[in-house]
Protein backbone atom coordinates (compact mmCIF):
# COMPACT_ATOMS: atom_id res chain seq x y z
CA UNK A 1 0.00 0.00 0.00
CA UNK A 2 3.42 2.58 -0.17
CA UNK A 3 4.06 4.46 -2.75
CA UNK A 4 0.66 4.33 -4.91
CA UNK A 5 -2.56 5.76 -4.07
CA UNK A 6 -3.60 3.43 -0.96
CA UNK A 7 -0.41 5.44 1.28
CA UNK A 8 -3.44 7.35 2.55
CA UNK A 9 -5.35 4.24 3.90
CA UNK A 10 -2.12 2.86 4.68
CA UNK A 11 -1.09 5.91 6.92
CA UNK A 12 -4.04 5.64 9.25
CA UNK A 13 -4.30 1.73 9.18
CA UNK A 14 -1.55 1.19 12.30
CA UNK A 15 -3.95 2.91 14.50
CA UNK A 16 -7.27 1.24 13.07
CA UNK A 17 -5.59 -2.04 13.85
CA UNK A 18 -4.14 -1.72 17.33
CA UNK A 19 -7.32 0.12 18.51
CA UNK A 20 -9.15 -3.20 17.35
CA UNK A 21 -6.10 -5.45 18.66
CA UNK A 22 -7.17 -4.21 21.73
CA UNK A 23 -10.92 -5.25 21.88
CA UNK A 24 -10.57 -8.04 20.06
CA UNK A 25 -12.80 -10.89 20.23
CA UNK A 26 -12.46 -12.62 23.31
CA UNK A 27 -11.70 -16.22 21.88
CA UNK A 28 -9.00 -14.67 19.87
CA UNK A 29 -6.37 -16.37 22.20
CA UNK A 30 -7.80 -19.69 22.08
CA UNK A 31 -7.97 -19.89 18.51
CA UNK A 32 -4.63 -18.14 18.11
CA UNK A 33 -3.35 -21.33 20.23
CA UNK A 34 -4.84 -24.00 18.50
CA UNK A 35 -3.33 -22.18 14.86
CA UNK A 36 0.00 -22.04 16.60
CA UNK A 37 -0.39 -26.02 16.73
CA UNK A 38 -1.04 -26.97 13.36
CA UNK A 39 1.49 -28.96 11.14
CA UNK A 40 4.13 -27.25 9.64
CA UNK A 41 4.22 -28.79 6.52
CA UNK A 42 5.35 -27.31 3.60
CA UNK A 43 3.21 -27.59 0.60
CA UNK A 44 3.80 -28.91 -2.49
CA UNK A 45 0.63 -27.92 -4.51
CA UNK A 46 -1.29 -25.07 -3.62
CA UNK A 47 -4.29 -24.87 -6.01
CA UNK A 48 -6.55 -21.43 -6.67
CA UNK A 49 -8.33 -22.52 -9.41
CA UNK A 50 -10.52 -25.08 -8.57
CA UNK A 51 -13.82 -25.18 -7.05
CA UNK A 52 -12.02 -26.40 -3.56
CA UNK A 53 -9.29 -24.67 -2.49
CA UNK A 54 -6.41 -27.10 -1.80
CA UNK A 55 -3.11 -27.32 0.23
CA UNK A 56 -1.77 -30.45 -0.61
CA UNK A 57 1.91 -32.18 0.46
CA UNK A 58 3.66 -35.90 -0.17
CA UNK A 59 4.80 -35.91 3.47
CA UNK A 60 2.95 -37.62 6.28
CA UNK A 61 1.10 -36.19 8.46
CA UNK A 62 -1.77 -37.01 11.48
CA UNK A 63 -4.80 -36.48 9.55
CA UNK A 64 -6.48 -36.69 12.31
CA UNK A 65 -5.08 -34.38 14.63
CA UNK A 66 -5.16 -31.82 11.92
CA UNK A 67 -8.81 -32.26 11.49
CA UNK A 68 -9.38 -31.87 15.16
CA UNK A 69 -7.40 -28.58 15.21
CA UNK A 70 -9.08 -27.50 12.27
CA UNK A 71 -12.34 -27.82 13.81
CA UNK A 72 -11.39 -25.43 16.60
CA UNK A 73 -12.19 -22.68 14.25
CA UNK A 74 -15.70 -24.00 13.84
CA UNK A 75 -18.62 -22.63 12.65
CA UNK A 76 -16.99 -22.35 8.47
CA UNK A 77 -19.43 -20.70 6.65
CA UNK A 78 -17.28 -20.17 3.28
CA UNK A 79 -15.58 -22.64 1.13
CA UNK A 80 -15.00 -25.52 0.38
CA UNK A 81 -11.18 -26.36 1.30
CA UNK A 82 -9.03 -28.95 1.42
CA UNK A 83 -6.14 -29.35 3.67
CA UNK A 84 -3.47 -32.11 3.02
CA UNK A 85 -6.77 -34.25 2.58
CA UNK A 86 -9.01 -32.99 5.22
CA UNK A 87 -11.78 -32.16 3.44
CA UNK A 88 -13.71 -29.18 4.59
CA UNK A 89 -17.65 -29.39 4.23
CA UNK A 90 -18.46 -25.19 4.49
CA UNK A 91 -21.91 -24.21 5.17
CA UNK A 92 -22.15 -22.29 1.95
CA UNK A 93 -20.67 -24.00 -1.71
CA UNK A 94 -18.99 -20.23 -2.67
CA UNK A 95 -18.01 -21.43 -5.75
CA UNK A 96 -21.53 -22.10 -6.90
CA UNK A 97 -21.34 -18.02 -6.13
CA UNK A 98 -18.18 -17.57 -8.05
CA UNK A 99 -19.00 -19.73 -10.84
CA UNK A 100 -22.10 -17.80 -11.49
CA UNK A 101 -20.46 -14.47 -11.39
CA UNK A 102 -16.36 -15.50 -13.20
CA UNK A 103 -17.74 -15.32 -16.61
CA UNK A 104 -19.04 -12.00 -16.17
CA UNK A 105 -16.73 -9.57 -14.68
CA UNK A 106 -13.51 -8.15 -16.02
CA UNK A 107 -10.31 -9.95 -16.46
CA UNK A 108 -8.48 -9.49 -13.18
CA UNK A 109 -5.18 -10.23 -14.36
CA UNK A 110 -3.00 -7.47 -13.10
CA UNK A 111 -5.65 -5.52 -10.97
CA UNK A 112 -6.42 -4.37 -7.21
CA UNK A 113 -9.11 -5.87 -5.81
CA UNK A 114 -11.18 -4.74 -2.96
CA UNK A 115 -13.71 -7.49 -1.33
CA UNK A 116 -15.72 -5.67 1.23
CA UNK A 117 -17.69 -8.30 3.78
CA UNK A 118 -14.70 -11.10 2.41
CA UNK A 119 -16.09 -13.52 5.05
CA UNK A 120 -13.16 -15.83 5.51
CA UNK A 121 -11.54 -15.04 2.16
CA UNK A 122 -12.48 -17.93 -0.10
CA UNK A 123 -13.30 -15.36 -2.79
CA UNK A 124 -10.11 -12.95 -2.30
CA UNK A 125 -8.25 -16.59 -3.04
CA UNK A 126 -10.07 -17.43 -6.10
CA UNK A 127 -9.42 -13.50 -7.11
CA UNK A 128 -6.01 -14.06 -6.77
CA UNK A 129 -6.20 -17.28 -8.94
CA UNK A 130 -7.73 -15.37 -11.92
CA UNK A 131 -4.22 -13.04 -12.01
CA UNK A 132 -5.02 -10.31 -9.33
CA UNK A 133 -1.87 -8.10 -8.39
CA UNK A 134 -3.26 -7.39 -4.86
CA UNK A 135 -6.41 -8.59 -3.05
CA UNK A 136 -7.68 -6.96 0.34
CA UNK A 137 -10.71 -8.49 2.07
CA UNK A 138 -12.45 -6.77 5.04
CA UNK A 139 -14.58 -8.52 7.67
CA UNK A 140 -15.29 -7.38 10.87
CA UNK A 141 -15.46 -11.37 12.25
CA UNK A 142 -11.91 -12.34 14.27
CA UNK A 143 -12.89 -15.96 13.20
CA UNK A 144 -12.70 -15.60 9.73
CA UNK A 145 -9.73 -13.44 9.86
CA UNK A 146 -8.44 -16.79 11.68
CA UNK A 147 -10.04 -18.65 9.38
CA UNK A 148 -8.29 -16.95 6.81
CA UNK A 149 -4.78 -16.83 8.47
CA UNK A 150 -4.99 -20.58 8.22
CA UNK A 151 -5.25 -21.01 4.74
CA UNK A 152 -2.29 -18.33 4.39
CA UNK A 153 -0.18 -20.48 6.66
CA UNK A 154 0.72 -22.72 3.96
CA UNK A 155 -0.13 -20.61 0.89
CA UNK A 156 2.54 -18.23 1.23
CA UNK A 157 3.18 -14.68 1.75
CA UNK A 158 0.94 -13.95 -1.47
CA UNK A 159 -0.31 -10.21 -1.95
CA UNK A 160 -3.79 -11.48 -0.39
CA UNK A 161 -4.76 -9.80 2.99
CA UNK A 162 -7.56 -9.88 5.44
CA UNK A 163 -8.26 -6.69 7.82
CA UNK A 164 -10.42 -7.30 10.66
CA UNK A 165 -12.38 -4.16 9.88
CA UNK A 166 -16.31 -3.30 8.81
CA UNK A 167 -16.71 -1.21 6.41
CA UNK A 168 -17.52 2.25 8.34
CA UNK A 169 -14.21 1.71 8.45
CA UNK A 170 -12.82 2.20 4.93
CA UNK A 171 -11.30 5.99 4.52
CA UNK A 172 -13.21 8.27 2.33
CA UNK A 173 -12.65 8.72 -1.56
CA UNK A 174 -9.47 6.17 -1.70
CA UNK A 175 -10.41 6.13 -5.85
CA UNK A 176 -7.64 3.26 -6.09
CA UNK A 177 -9.35 0.18 -7.01
CA UNK A 178 -9.69 -1.62 -10.56
CA UNK A 179 -13.00 -4.13 -8.98
CA UNK A 180 -14.75 -3.94 -5.55
CA UNK A 181 -16.78 -6.41 -4.98
CA UNK A 182 -19.43 -6.20 -2.08
CA UNK A 183 -21.26 -9.76 -2.08
CA UNK A 184 -23.74 -10.24 0.49
CA UNK A 185 -23.54 -6.64 2.51
CA UNK A 186 -26.18 -3.81 0.69
CA UNK A 187 -28.96 -5.27 2.33
CA UNK A 188 -27.06 -5.59 6.30
CA UNK A 189 -26.71 -1.44 5.52
CA UNK A 190 -29.35 0.79 7.11
CA UNK A 191 -28.65 3.30 4.11
CA UNK A 192 -28.48 2.01 0.50
CA UNK A 193 -27.22 4.98 -0.91
CA UNK A 194 -24.50 5.57 1.66
CA UNK A 195 -23.05 2.39 0.72
CA UNK A 196 -23.34 2.76 -2.75
CA UNK A 197 -21.61 5.80 -2.63
CA UNK A 198 -19.24 4.89 -0.24
CA UNK A 199 -18.09 1.65 -2.77
CA UNK A 200 -17.87 4.51 -5.61
CA UNK A 201 -15.55 6.60 -3.56
CA UNK A 202 -13.43 3.41 -3.40
CA UNK A 203 -12.86 2.57 -7.02
CA UNK A 204 -10.73 4.15 -9.92
CA UNK A 205 -12.46 6.35 -12.29
CA UNK A 206 -13.60 3.85 -14.95
CA UNK A 207 -13.11 0.83 -12.59
CA UNK A 208 -15.82 -1.79 -12.05
CA UNK A 209 -18.55 -2.47 -8.94
CA UNK A 210 -19.59 -6.20 -8.52
CA UNK A 211 -22.47 -6.07 -5.95
CA UNK A 212 -24.57 -8.98 -5.27
CA UNK A 213 -27.43 -8.71 -3.07
CA UNK A 214 -30.97 -9.99 -2.06
CA UNK A 215 -33.60 -8.85 -4.40
CA UNK A 216 -37.63 -9.09 -4.76
CA UNK A 217 -40.21 -8.77 -7.02
CA UNK A 218 -41.81 -5.94 -7.81
CA UNK A 219 -41.43 -2.31 -10.05
CA UNK A 220 -39.01 0.57 -9.90
CA UNK A 221 -39.30 1.82 -7.04
CA UNK A 222 -40.75 -1.40 -4.65
CA UNK A 223 -38.18 -2.06 -2.07
CA UNK A 224 -39.29 -5.23 0.38
CA UNK A 225 -38.58 -3.50 4.56
CA UNK A 226 -39.23 -6.91 6.68
CA UNK A 227 -41.06 -5.52 9.77
CA UNK A 228 -38.88 -7.33 11.95
CA UNK A 229 -36.76 -10.32 11.05
CA UNK A 230 -35.96 -11.49 7.56
CA UNK A 231 -35.20 -15.70 6.83
CA UNK A 232 -34.27 -15.17 11.43
CA UNK A 233 -31.89 -12.38 10.57
CA UNK A 234 -32.26 -9.49 12.39
CA UNK A 235 -30.01 -7.15 10.54
CA UNK A 236 -31.89 -7.26 6.95
CA UNK A 237 -32.84 -3.53 6.11
CA UNK A 238 -34.55 -3.56 3.07
CA UNK A 239 -34.56 -6.01 -0.20
CA UNK A 240 -35.21 -4.13 -3.14
CA UNK A 241 -36.71 -5.08 -6.79
CA UNK A 242 -34.10 -5.38 -9.34
CA UNK A 243 -35.20 -2.44 -11.06
CA UNK A 244 -35.26 -0.64 -7.84
CA UNK A 245 -31.53 -0.96 -7.39
CA UNK A 246 -30.69 -0.27 -11.07
CA UNK A 247 -32.60 2.75 -10.38
CA UNK A 248 -30.34 3.50 -7.10
CA UNK A 249 -27.06 2.92 -8.88
CA UNK A 250 -27.89 5.10 -12.03
CA UNK A 251 -29.20 8.09 -9.29
CA UNK A 252 -25.35 7.51 -7.17
CA UNK A 253 -23.62 7.87 -10.81
CA UNK A 254 -22.61 4.93 -12.04
CA UNK A 255 -22.68 3.62 -15.78
CA UNK A 256 -22.94 0.70 -17.69
CA UNK A 257 -25.42 -1.03 -15.36
CA UNK A 258 -26.52 -5.13 -15.83
CA UNK A 259 -28.18 -7.41 -13.70
CA UNK A 260 -25.85 -10.87 -14.98
CA UNK A 261 -27.23 -13.38 -12.69
CA UNK A 262 -30.28 -13.95 -10.39
CA UNK A 263 -30.44 -16.98 -8.29
CA UNK A 264 -32.65 -18.61 -5.30
CA UNK A 265 -30.51 -19.55 -2.89
CA UNK A 266 -31.31 -23.47 -2.43
CA UNK A 267 -30.77 -25.90 0.78
CA UNK A 268 -27.95 -27.27 -1.47
CA UNK A 269 -25.71 -24.29 -1.51
CA UNK A 270 -26.46 -23.17 2.33
CA UNK A 271 -26.97 -26.23 4.43
CA UNK A 272 -25.69 -27.14 7.61
CA UNK A 273 -22.64 -29.59 7.48
CA UNK A 274 -20.04 -31.49 9.91
CA UNK A 275 -18.36 -28.08 9.68
CA UNK A 276 -20.89 -25.69 10.41
CA UNK A 277 -23.79 -27.63 12.94
CA UNK A 278 -25.90 -24.47 13.70
CA UNK A 279 -29.20 -23.81 11.94
CA UNK A 280 -29.00 -23.10 8.29
CA UNK A 281 -31.32 -22.20 5.15
CA UNK A 282 -33.69 -25.09 5.72
CA UNK A 283 -34.31 -23.67 9.09
CA UNK A 284 -34.89 -20.47 8.08
CA UNK A 285 -37.64 -21.30 5.10
CA UNK A 286 -41.15 -22.19 5.52
CA UNK A 287 -40.99 -25.88 5.62
CA UNK A 288 -44.28 -26.41 4.03
CA UNK A 289 -43.34 -23.86 1.42
CA UNK A 290 -39.64 -23.14 0.83
CA UNK A 291 -40.37 -19.99 -1.53
CA UNK A 292 -41.16 -18.38 1.55
CA UNK A 293 -39.02 -17.58 4.65
CA UNK A 294 -40.01 -18.60 8.28
CA UNK A 295 -41.85 -15.34 8.29
CA UNK A 296 -44.01 -15.44 5.42
CA UNK A 297 -41.60 -13.01 3.48
CA UNK A 298 -40.38 -14.32 -0.67
CA UNK A 299 -37.86 -17.02 0.07
CA UNK A 300 -33.83 -15.43 -0.43
CA UNK A 301 -33.13 -14.55 -3.98
CA UNK A 302 -29.65 -12.98 -4.89
CA UNK A 303 -28.99 -11.05 -8.02
CA UNK A 304 -25.68 -9.64 -8.89
CA UNK A 305 -24.90 -6.29 -11.10
CA UNK A 306 -21.97 -4.60 -12.31
CA UNK A 307 -21.59 -1.41 -13.06
CA UNK A 308 -18.67 0.83 -13.51
CA UNK A 309 -17.61 4.69 -12.15
CA UNK A 310 -17.92 7.24 -14.36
Amino acid sequence: MQDNELQRWAEILPADMEALLANRHGKFDNWYKYYQQLPIVPPDDIDLNSDTLTVSSSEPLDKERLQDLLKQFHPWRKGPYNFFGVNIDTEWRSDWKWQRIRKHIAPLTNRRILDIGCGNGYHCWRMYGEGAKLVIGIDPSWLFLMQFEVFKRYAGQKPVYLLPLGVEKLPNDINSFDTVFSMGVFYHRRSPFDHLMQLKSTLRPGGELVLETLVVEGQEGYSLVPENRYAKMRNVWFLPSVATLQMWLHRCGYSNIRVVDITQTTIQEQRTTDWMINESLVDFLDPQDHNKTIEGYPAPKRATFIANKE
